[in-house]
Parts: structure tokens; sequence; C-alpha cells
């Protein structure tokens, strides 16, 4: 923001501390009323013809920004992604054993889960085999989970992803 002296306008659109427009004033008469109150003139819309200018206390005006800035922070959640691979022949136990740790990151940490198959050599040619895999998982954590994307190709591996079930509902 531009303040006090680095205004370079003639003229500027002045609203004073009360937030009421005062009108199309001359720049100094814009810097006299705004020492008079002891406060800085902030050019609020430079690009505006002609530039508005507020009379405001600007270090008060920066800290409030600031707060807004670190309570917004603290209200906001990181949500991580977690992965977790699968071969397109895994057998039952090792898929219950993946399961198993995907319910974990859904329930107790709250990430959400990327079930991928990488298909190797070729594997490639039995897609559908991928998809019941995928789709087996899904089925095995409907309870717990909602399916954000369907399982979708992408080079030689297919991806599935799950976000835990929001308790809002």
């Amino acid at each position: 923001m531009i303040l006090n002296d680095q205004i370079r306008a003639r003229e500027v659109r002045l609203i004073n501390e009360d937030g009421e427009q005062v009108g199309v004033v001359t720049k100094t008469e814009a810097l006299r009323q705004a020492s008079a109150a002891s406060l800085d003139l902030v050019l609020i819309s430079p690009n505006a013809k002609p530039p508005v200018a507020r009379i405001m206390d600007y270090g008060k005006y920066r800290f409030e920004q600031q707060k807004k800035v670190k309570e917004s922070r603290k209200k906001s959640k990181t949500v991580s992604v977690k992965e977790i691979r699968l071969s397109p022949t895994i057998e039952g136990n090792d898929f219950n054993t993946k399961l198993k740790h995907a319910q974990k990151f859904l329930t107790k940490e709250g990430a959400k889960v990327r079930v991928s198959i990488r298909f190797r050599g070729r594997a490639i040619t039995h897609k559908e085999l991928g998809r019941e895999v995928l789709e087996k998982m899904a089925e095995a954590t409907s309870d717990i989970a909602t399916v954000v994307s369907k399982p979708k190709m992408e080079g030689r591996s297919m991806f599935l992803m799950l976000a835990p079930k929001s308790d809002k509902k």
C-alpha cells in the first residue's frame, strides 16, 4: 500500500476516518487533514480516476490484517495424502494388511488415501484385474471413506483416491 508522501497523484478522492466520503481534494489538503487527525493517508485504489485515498491508522490496520491471517492459519486443517501400493495379482492376506493400513490412515490420521496399482511387464494387458482390486478396496472401506476419484489409468499405473467420510452429516 502507498501512504502519505509516497502518493504521486495531484488529486485524490478522500474518505475520512469515519468512512464518509469527503470528495475530490488535492493531495496536500488530504495530507493536511490526515496529519490534523494524527493518522496516515493511505491510497486504497490507485487505478481509479481520481485515485481513492483513506485517512486511517495504518499501523493498526496492518496489525489487524496480520491477526486475521494468523487466525485463518489456526483454523485451517492440512490434509495429508498417504499412498498404498498394490499389485494386480495381490493375495488375500496381503490385501487385508494393506486394507488395515488404509483404514488406520482414514480413521486415526484423517488423511486421504491414494491407492495405486503399478502394472509391470505384460500385466498392463489385464487392466481389468487392477480395476477389480481397486474397486474391492473402495468397497471394503465404504463405511469409513468416500471415493474422491474413481480408478483411472496414468501411464503404467492405476489410481483410486479415498477421503474420510465427514462427521458433519
